[in-house]
């Protein structure tokens, strides 16, 4: 069995449909322990896999840094405290919270400013999942289940103080595994292009606490990265004129179009640049500061670099930061070169125990370079990018122990562990405020203490309802949330939206 086997995805078992069944060793409920219910083949693999990547596995499960005797009292705690703490005003902080130092002096210990920044383009990263349509038997299955106007009001983003612009279809010219959700009838939304991202913009109160207009990509991630090790080891391709190559598949969703698909006659590049352009020059029109920043989990990580090199070369003077969460390698050593050159800055934060962000690459990495007085620069060797913030599994008394691939790899994990970083030499943050309940949205990591379900965030009834015959139906979406209407529908909706975005811009001039 491949090292990629032993991946799945971040998301809820009950919107795989079959793709659960090519994991053998990973059950539905992703309980996957080294000392039960798994053969003796599975268990060695998992067991050299381990001493491998330097994962720690603990059998029985223990949580050494409980801090919770009473369960109860924590639970009756934690539901009395808000989510989140007061917003600061860091105006005159914004660069070096953006990465102009590249974050130095403020990951280890955490700067309380810096984290709340993270969690925030976390979760913008996070509405890639929570809004997307995995259901195979929706004709609308690999769309966004709500329009750019209703987007962050229904996933309750409002708070952030941005707006959504833009949407982002992607498609790839080459065969990728799961990238692509496609639903099993034949009249669909969509035969060949999936929702990838959006681009959203800070509202007048955010740039005034944040101290810039901040325009910001937020790229969705793989729904099933679990043969990346054996389709992302090999192919890079070159990008720009120098000597920087990137990995081939990446590259291709970034890039591919078709002149007879419906969303991707531009590509996902073309869309979100046509669409970053626009707001910056507007908004430098108002003599306003801009920046760009750009978000991602998983392959979203590898599409925010292409997506920051690509801007940095056209836009030249913008700062321009990405903060992915899990991401891959994406490119040689050349590319990262040609990164730090052109300006753009970059946060990866990575989990421990997570294999994501160990491929591709996992043998031909930037480890090599230690041998370049030998061997000469390789430019095939695929390495990582920018700063990295490096948490820990075991540093949270809520989550369980154990090997979980997709637990370990989930956002919301991710979002959970950057709210109690502290430091490194520090324990889980006792303040933490983010509601641990997240975690299980797509994955089983939390303690059983807690009694919370496990991937507890899907659609009511799986998204089917009573109508008034007492007959459970999937219902029509409501009209503005049709990511394709046909025929005259189609004329009209497109007038609509190039009225509604035309008023908001005319209603954004007067106002400054």
């Amino acid at each position: 069995m491949a090292l990629s086997t032993m991946i799945h995805t971040h998301l809820p078992t009950t919107l795989y449909g079959g793709a659960v069944n090519r994991v053998s060793s990973i059950s539905a409920h992703q309980k996957v322990t080294v000392d039960t219910k798994l053969n003796r083949g599975a268990r060695r693999l998992a067991e050299s896999l381990t001493s491998l990547l330097q994962l720690s596995i603990d059998p029985s499960s223990s949580r050494k840094n409980l801090q919770h005797s009473s369960w109860d009292s924590f639970d009756e705690q934690k539901h009395n405290t808000p989510t989140t703490s007061p917003k600061e005003m860091i105006a005159d902080k914004w660069r070096r919270l953006h990465g102009c130092s590249d974050w130095g002096r403020l990951l280890d210990p955490l700067h309380p400013w810096l984290r709340r920044e993270i969690v925030k383009y976390g979760e913008f990263a996070q509405a890639t999942y929570d809004a997307f349509d995995f259901d195979s038997f929706s004709e609308y299955c690999g769309s966004c289940r709500y329009n750019r106007n209703r987007l962050f009001e229904k996933l309750g983003l409002c708070k952030n103080g941005y707006k959504v612009t833009k949407y982002i279809y992607a498609m790839s010219a080459i065969e990728m595994p799961r990238w692509l959700e496609r639903s099993r009838l034949m009249d669909t939304w969509s035969r060949d292009s999936n929702w990838m991202g959006y681009v959203a913009v800070s509202d007048d109160e955010e740039t005034r606490r944040i101290g810039r207009r901040d325009i910001v990509v937020a790229w969705r991630g793989t729904v099933a990265p679990s043969e990346w090790y054996e389709d992302f080891q090999r192919n890079l391709d070159p990008i720009g004129i120098e000597d920087a190559k990137v990995e081939h598949g990446f590259l291709s969703i970034y890039t591919s179009k078709n002149e007879s698909t419906r969303y991707n006659k531009s590509s996902a590049s073309e869309q979100v640049m046509k669409e970053v352009m626009k707001l910056v020059q507007f908004y430098r029109g108002q003599g306003e500061e801009v920046s760009l920043t750009i978000t991602g989990h998983s392959l979203g990580g590898a599409l925010a670099l292409l997506n920051a090199y690509e801007a940095a070369v056209n836009l030249p003077g913008l700062p321009i930061s990405v903060i992915s969460f899990g991401a891959p390698r994406v490119g040689n050593s050349a590319f990262r070169d040609e990164l730090d050159d052109l300006g753009v800055k970059t946060l990866r934060v990575v989990v421990k125990q997570d294999l994501v962000p160990r491929m591709p690459g996992i043998v031909f990495n930037e480890s090599l370079q230690r041998f370049d007085d030998i061997t000469g620069t390789l430019e095939w060797v695929y390495t990582h990018v920018g700063a990295e913030l490096r948490l820990d599994v075991s540093s949270s008394p809520y989550l369980k122990r154990g090997f979980s691939p997709m637990g370990f790899h989930s956002l919301e994990t991710y979002l959970h562990l950057v709210d109690g970083f502290h430091s490194a030499e520090s324990g889980f943050r006792s303040d933490a405020r983010r509601d641990v309940t997240l975690v299980n949205k797509a994955c089983d990591m939390l303690v059983d203490e807690l009694r919370i379900p496990q991937c507890w965030y899907q659609l009511a009834n799986k998204g089917l309802v009573c109508n008034e015959h007492g007959r459970w139906v999937k219902p029509s979406r409501e009209p503005e949330d049709i990511p394709s209407p046909i025929g005259d529908q189609a004329h009209e909706h497109s007038l609509r939206i190039q009225m509604q975005e035309n008023y908001q811009m005319l209603y954004a001039s007067y106002q400054t």
